[in-house]
């Protein structure tokens, strides 16, 4: 869950406040409008803040399960967490709008240079964190 909070801090700082590309009550309903378009975002009034953010923090939480299952791997071979978070983050970031790309045509231009170096420094601010807290998470459990 601290790295949904994470990136969503990173949104609120970069995408809303420095790139001004869309208002802060934009944030938790972001995740409705990619997953099933604009229309069902616009129809789904207030319920596309709840449904948004029910889609962002059961990703937030999935991605970060995985982490956690294949974290023990990477620490038996001595490699620090952190560095594998930010090829894992790319991953992540990847497979998501790839599948988003699949099934929606709602979604930001993927071959826009801007929208993938900021999609990875979102997840990013996803990632690290994350590994950060399933490191110490796990290693109490020790």
């Amino acid at each position: 869950m601290v790295g949904g909070v994470c990136i969503w801090i990173y949104e609120a700082i970069v995408w809303v406040g420095v790139q001004h590309q869309m208002p802060m009550k934009g944030i938790p309903r972001n995740a409705t409008g990619l997953t099933f378009g604009q229309h069902v975002q616009t129809s789904l009034g207030a319920w596309a803040y709840v449904l948004g953010t029910v889609i962002h923090f059961a990703f937030a939480l999935g991605w970060g399960v995985l982490f956690a299952a294949i974290w023990p791997y990477f620490r038996r071979r001595g490699i620090e967490a952190t560095l594998v978070a930010l090829p894992y983050a790319m991953l992540a970031w990847i497979v998501m709008h790839l599948s988003i790309a699949l099934v929606s045509d709602s979604h930001p231009n993927y071959g826009d240079s801007a929208v993938v170096i900021g999609g990875f420094m979102s997840h990013f601010c996803y990632a690290v964190p994350l590994a950060l807290v399933v490191k110490q998470q796990l290693a109490q459990r020790k």
